[in-house]
């Protein structure tokens, strides 16, 4: 059945639907064992092999170069879609496609062509970057050094999300002269480390845990300096983080409305004779129903302000490509507030549906919100409507990366640039 059947609205482009195709039974096994998955803490290893041996994890290469060649809305729009099934799995994969779009904005040459090769025969990439304790927001502790003419990598993160499934990990360090880098390296080597022992109450299968590096080796070709990423990065992962808050809403109001339809027990002063025909029963499912079809709207939204600052940056304007990626930036931040607050609110209203045998364990209903919760959780929204003000009021850009740690002893001075409202001013 096509995404307009289900009134989840068109999909991004006239292909979609078939180039989803391919997809959907995956989506549909991924689905089935969500669960059962989630109550035994079974990690998704299988599923995310599944997806990689279809190449999904190629839909960002071009079909001349081996991949799918997928615009960034079909992409978000097929996250949304895989959220539903899973979230988990959508998280695991975040960093994979995160490093594929800084791939796919790369000019030819031997890096290119070898992550090319690399991601279309399916192999997959993670991520550590944060430091927790005493950690510095103007450096990384993880460090590229040399040991007997090779660069080798040394140091510890967490939060790392998905590299326990890759084959490669993409790394934040702190290069051989100080200067900000990422690596990446094999999960396999063996100074390389993964360990499970994320403990959060949501996004449980995400093997969002410790990663060490003991002398871990480094290819010179595998050395990025942060100059070189594409500037839309930030806007990117975060609007992978909306694509999954909107697939969440999705199987929200999925469930809920199978949940109700199929309730014989009703409470006695219920506004009908049964949960499915009590229009006050009806009200909030449709109210779930319109988050999520909202939430989704939203996401396919930013991801064309995220393909305009793609394509912007193959021009040979550097100021029209600046512009591109801080409007994707101020976009991902105006709708992060937004579709958090949706679908927060759907997790939490689905229990006003049902009676208290919805809170029971088996159902895993509670799912939905610790997955939400913790998804908005990870780039705090409190700032972002404070980025969206000063950049209307002020025209002050907003950030492009940001991190966590001690905070250095003086501020960097904001730079700007011009908006419609300060224009206008």
């Amino acid at each position: 059945m096509s995404q307009i059947d289900q009134a989840w609205g068109a999909g991004p482009s006239a292909r979609y639907e078939e180039l989803a195709k391919r997809f959907r039974p995956i989506f549909a096994e991924i689905e089935t064992g969500a669960v059962s998955r989630e109550l035994g803490r079974i990690l998704p290893h299988d599923e995310i092999a599944a997806l990689a041996k279809a190449n999904f994890g190629a839909l960002r290469i071009p079909k001349s170069e081996g991949g799918i060649g997928a615009t960034l809305p079909e992409l978000f729009n097929l996250l949304v879609e895989l959220s539903a099934a899973d979230p988990n799995v959508t998280q695991a994969l975040r960093a994979h496609f995160g490093f594929v779009e800084h791939v796919a904005n790369t000019q030819p040459g031997p890096f290119r062509l070898r992550w090319v090769e690399r991601v279309t025969n399916g192999q997959l990439v993670g991520n550590a970057w944060t430091e927790i304790g005493p950690a510095s927001q103007a450096a990384f502790s993880t460090r590229v050094g040399r040991r007997e003419g090779s660069y080798v990598l040394n140091g510890t993160k967490y939060y790392a999300t998905g590299s326990l499934f890759a084959d490669w990990i993409d790394v934040g360090a702190t290069g051989v002269d100080g200067e900000g880098v990422t690596v990446v390296v094999s999960r396999r080597d063996p100074g390389v480390n993964v360990i499970d022992d994320w403990d959060g109450f949501g996004q449980k299968l995400t093997a969002s845990g410790t990663t060490t590096f003991n002398n871990a080796k480094v290819d010179p070709l595998d050395i990025i300096n942060d100059d070189d990423r594409y500037r839309y990065g930030a806007a990117f992962y975060q609007t992978v983080h909306l694509a999954t808050l909107a697939g969440i809403g999705r199987a929200i109001a999925k469930e809920t409305a199978k949940a109700v339809s199929a309730r014989t027990r009703h409470f006695s002063n219920g506004a009908g004779p049964t949960a499915n025909q009590d229009p006050q029963v009806l009200q909030v499912v449709g109210r779930i129903r319109s988050n999520a079809y909202a939430a989704s709207a939203i996401v396919l939204q930013v991801a064309a302000a995220l393909e305009r600052a793609y394509d912007a940056h193959f021009k040979t304007d550097a100021g029209a490509e600046e512009h591109a990626n801080a409007i994707a930036e101020i976009e991902t931040s105006q709708a992060l507030g937004v579709v958090s607050n949706l679908i927060l609110e759907a997790s939490t209203i689905l229990f006003d549906t049902l009676g208290a045998s919805a809170a029971k364990s088996g159902s895993a209903l509670d799912r939905h919100w610790r997955n939400a919760r913790t998804l908005t959780s990870h780039n705090p929204r409190i700032y972002k409507d404070r980025i969206v003000g000063d950049y209307a009021v002020n025209g002050t850009m907003p950030p492009y990366q940001w991190r966590i740690g001690e905070a250095p002893s003086a501020a960097v001075p904001s730079t700007k640039i011009t908006s419609s409202a300060s224009a206008a001013a």
